[in-house]
C-alpha cells in the first residue's frame, strides 16, 4: 500500500502490528510515499533490522543511482513471459529445468559472476551435451540479463564463456552403433545401480522403457527431441499408421508414416496409456527435456562425438544414402529452408556418382565394347 506524504525518510523506528496478525509490519514514509510491508516475523528486533535495510536500499536507489535488485529466478520468469507466442517458446520452457538445476537461481542477477557462467559451461560439457545446446543455454541467460536491464533492474557486468561450434564432418550412427545403443538402453538390462528386474519399481520400469522407446521413435522419424518427447496421443493415428507431427520450431506440420517398429512401440504404449502424452513425467504431464538417461546410454555404448541430435542426422543420412533427394528429406525433417538440409548434399553426391558408375557398367555389359588390357 502506498500513500502520498513527505519527501524524506523518518528517523523514528516504525514497526507496528496490524489487525489480528502476529507479525510485525514495517511502516514508514519516503519521497512522498508511504511504505507498508510485512516483515513475516513475530520478533520485533528482526523487523526493525529489515526496516533499516529497506530504508538504506531506497536511499541508495534514489540518491546513489542504485537500481532495484531481482533474483535470477524472477528475472527468468519475466523473460519467459515476454517470449510467449514465439516459435521457440516451447524449447525455452524445456530448457528451464537445466537452468534451475545448474545455476544459482536464488542469487540476485547483479550478484551473478563470470565464474557462475563458466561453471555452467563446464557442467554441461561434463554431461556430454553438444556445443549447440550449451550455446543455447548461455543465450537464454544473456537474454534474461538484457531483459532485466531493460526493465531497470541492477545487472552485473559478466563475461560469457566462448563456445566454438564444431566444424567436424556430419556425425551419424552406423548399423552396429545403433545396435550397441539399443542394447545399452534395453529395459531388461542388468547394470550398476539397477536392482534385479523382478525387484524394480513401476517408476523405474517406466523410466527405462520410455528412454528405449523414445530413441526408437527418434531414429525412425528423424524428429527433433522435443517434438517426440512432448507429443500428444491425439496426433497419433494407429489405424492409418501415421503421426501428425507439429514442429514448434518452424511452425509447420508433417504427416509421417510409421515404420513397423514405431507402430509396434506405439501400439504397446497405447494399450497401457494413462496420460494424454505419449511420453509423460511421473505427474502425467509432458516429459519435457529429460535426456540424462539417453546420454548415459550413449556413453555406455562407447559412441564418441555422439549426442541426441545425432539420431536425427542418422535418419536423414540413411534416407539420402538410399536414394532420396535432399529436397525429399527436407520435407521429412520439416526444414523451412533447403539450406539447412544441404548439409547432407555430399551424401547425395556420393549416391549420384555411384549411380553413374552403375549406368556405365550396365551400358558396357549390354554393348559390344571391348576392353583392351595392356600386358
Amino acid at each position: 500500500m502506498v500513500y502520498a506524504s513527505n519527501n524524506r525518510i523518518g528517523n523514528v523506528m516504525s514497526v507496528v502490528k496490524r489487525g489480528n496478525s502476529k507479525n510485525w509490519y514495517i511502516h514508514f514514509q519516503f519521497n512522498g510515499q508511504t511504505y507498508i510491508k510485512s516483515s513475516r516475523t513475530t520478533i520485533k528486533k528482526i523487523a526493525e533490522q529489515m526496516e533499516i535495510e529497506l530504508k538504506a536500499k531506497l536511499h541508495a536507489e534514489t540518491y546513489q543511482g542504485r537500481k532495484q535488485q531481482i533474483t535470477l529466478a524472477d528475472a527468468f520468469k519475466q523473460y519467459k513471459l515476454s517470449k510467449q507466442g514465439i516459435a521457440s517458446y516451447r524449447n525455452l520452457i524445456a530448457y528451464e529445468t537445466v537452468l534451475r538445476r545448474l545455476l544459482p537461481m536464488k542469487k540476485h542477477i547483479d550478484e551473478i559472476t563470470s565464474r557462475d557462467l563458466e561453471k555452467f559451461k563446464r557442467d554441461r560439457i561434463a554431461e556430454g551435451v553438444g556445443a549447440e545446446s550449451i550455446k543455447y543455454g548461455l543465450l537464454l541467460i544473456r537474454g534474461t540479463l538484457k531483459f532485466a536491464q531493460q526493465l531497470g533492474y541492477q545487472v552485473s557486468e559478466v563475461t560469457f564463456p566462448q563456445i566454438k561450434l564444431p566444424k567436424n564432418s556430419l556425425r551419424y550412427l552406423s548399423d552396429d552403433e545403433e545396435r550397441r545403443l539399443l542394447v545399452a538402453l534395453d529395459p531388461m538390462r542388468h547394470g550398476a545401480g539397477l536392482p534385479p528386474v523382478a525387484e524394480r519399481s513401476a517408476e523405474i520400469q517406466r523410466s527405462l522403457r520410455d528412454a528405449y522407446d523414445l530413441v526408437v521413435l527418434l531414429l525412425d522419424t528423424g524428429a527433433r527431441y522435443s517434438e517426440i518427447a512432448n507429443i500428444e496421443w491425439q496426433r497419433i493415428d494407429l489405424a492409418s499408421r501415421t503421426i501428425h507431427l507439429w514442429r514448434q520450431k518452424v511452425q509447420n506440420e508433417t504427416v509421417l508414416y510409421m515404420t513397423d517398429r514405431v507402430f509396434e512401440v506405439l501400439s504397446r504404449r497405447d494399450a497401457n496409456k494413462s496420460s494424454r502424452y505419449v511420453f509423460c513425467n511421473r505427474n502425467g504431464d509432458a516429459r519435457g527435456y529429460s535426456a540424462m538417461s539417453i546420454r548415459k546410454a550413449i556413453q555406455r555404448a562407447g559412441l564418441r562425438d555422439c549426442r541426441i541430435h545425432t539420431l536425427r542426422h542418422t535418419h536423414a543420412s540413411r534416407l539420402v544414402q538410399n536414394g532420396m533427394s535432399v529436397y525429399e528429406v527436407k520435407e521429412i525433417l520439416g526444414h523451412s529452408d533447403i539450406k539447412t538440409t544441404l548439409r547432407y548434399a555430399h551424401l547425395e553426391q556420393r549416391q549420384v556418382t555411384s549411380k553413374a558408375r552403375d549406368v556405365i557398367n550396365r551400358l558396357n555389359r549390354n554393348s559390344d565394347r571391348l576392353v583392351l588390357v595392356q600386358k
